[in-house]
């Protein structure tokens, strides 16, 4: 059978990482897991007990309208309000099946085949090849530690149809404050470029505060998933804001790729807006864990990171240690038990001297974490 050459993407590394450690589980080890970012708690009661309720009460659950729940939508605006002051329109809100098919239907609408698309390495690995099989160029844009692993205004290449920044980011977890985030925004619009704002870490921070796109320009397209914050990943359910003129063009687009997002996971999606204690008390986890490995990592012999702003990730460069992140983080599986990804997933050019390190799991998985790292390093 002929094939696409649009099918021809890479492997997602984190995804066959977690695959090794199952296979590790599935033969009687204890792995810790500090590869995926994914988040040790689940989705709030109140959420899993609103869809237990409509369940109960013999609800089939069909096909909701395209673009979403209204009162999904509705309570997704009042969001942008109570945690950014921006008054916005709940008719610009979509619906998506998980962040992954708001990025596909964003490049869909806003990108020809054939266009390049910018986004700063190391970044979310997932751009490059959804890009890849909509028949899209990714251009990569080395970011610098002294930018803190985030593009300037002065990166921004001539030519490029769209260009994507994640704040807080992917596999950094470093932030852009609103002057920063206002001069690449500001400087991609002068360009003729899109502006796509990957904010699935919003309400993930420790230092300051994420700022949202939607805070400096109407022009641009926000994308945020239910999956982090509000530790919803396995319930694919996400959302995109796009400007007025774009929503029938999206709708369109989302009734004929996916029907309607899962109706199951928007009843609790809706719910768990109203339990943001939960989430809340989700982070004070996270910011001692941050705390936890911003202390141990170094004392393993990890020296070289980012600090994160935000997010649940550490990103290390590991240079004095390997030249081959991916057989160094499959030797860390096997001696230490612990699992990790290697930063080849996130940077084709430099990743095969980085690790990340996700601290998204229980803070005794942490520590436990650390405790492996520690003595497979000073035994190597």
């Amino acid at each position: 059978m002929r094939t696409s050459s649009r099918s021809v993407v890479d492997s997602f590394i984190v995804m066959d990482v977690m695959e090794a450690a199952r296979k590790a589980e599935a033969k009687g080890r204890h792995i810790i897991h500090m590869e995926v970012g994914q988040p040790a708690t689940g989705a709030s009661e109140g959420a899993r007990n609103a869809l237990i309720e409509r369940l109960s009460n013999g609800d089939p659950l069909g096909y909701t309208v395209g673009l979403g729940l209204p009162d999904l939508r509705a309570g997704i605006a009042a969001l942008y309000k109570r945690w950014y002051d921006v008054d916005l329109n709940p008719e610009r809100v979509i619906i998506t099946t998980g962040s992954s098919s708001a990025f596909l239907l964003a490049f869909t609408a806003l990108f020809d085949a054939g266009e390049r698309v910018g986004l700063g390495e190391p970044g979310y690995p997932s751009y490059r090849q959804i890009l890849k099989a909509l028949s899209l160029e990714p251009v990569g844009i080395a970011t610098t530690m002294e930018n803190r692993l985030q593009l300037v205004p002065d990166q921004i290449p001539e030519g490029l149809a769209g260009l994507i920044v994640a704040s807080p980011g992917n596999p950094s977890g470093t932030m852009l404050d609103r002057d920063a985030l206002a001069a690449l925004i500001m400087a991609a619009q002068d360009k003729g470029t899109a502006f796509v704002s990957d904010e699935i870490y919003h309400g993930i921070q420790y230092e300051g505060r994420a700022v949202s796109a939607l805070e400096i320009s109407d022009d641009v397209y926000v994308i945020n998933s239910f999956s982090k914050y509000f530790s919803m990943t396995g319930w694919r359910v996400g959302w995109m804001v796009v400007p007025q003129d774009h929503v029938r063009s999206i709708e369109r687009l989302a009734q004929n790729m996916f029907i309607c997002p899962p109706h199951a996971s928007q009843i609790a999606a809706l719910a768990a807006l109203a339990e943001e204690d939960q989430a809340e008390a989700n982070l004070k986890v996270y910011a001692e864990n941050r705390r936890l490995m911003l202390e141990g990592l170094p004392k393993a012999g990890f020296t070289r990171i980012a600090p994160p702003d935000g997010a649940f990730y550490v990103y290390a460069d590991i240079s004095d240690l390997t030249d081959d992140s991916r057989s160094f983080a499959a030797e860390v599986l096997e001696k230490a038990g612990v699992a990790v990804t290697p930063g080849l997933d996130f940077d084709p050019e430099r990743g095969a001297q980085t690790l990340r390190f996700s601290y998204a799991r229980s803070t005794e998985d942490v520590a436990e974490g650390l405790k492996r790292l520690t003595a497979f390093m000073q035994a190597r």
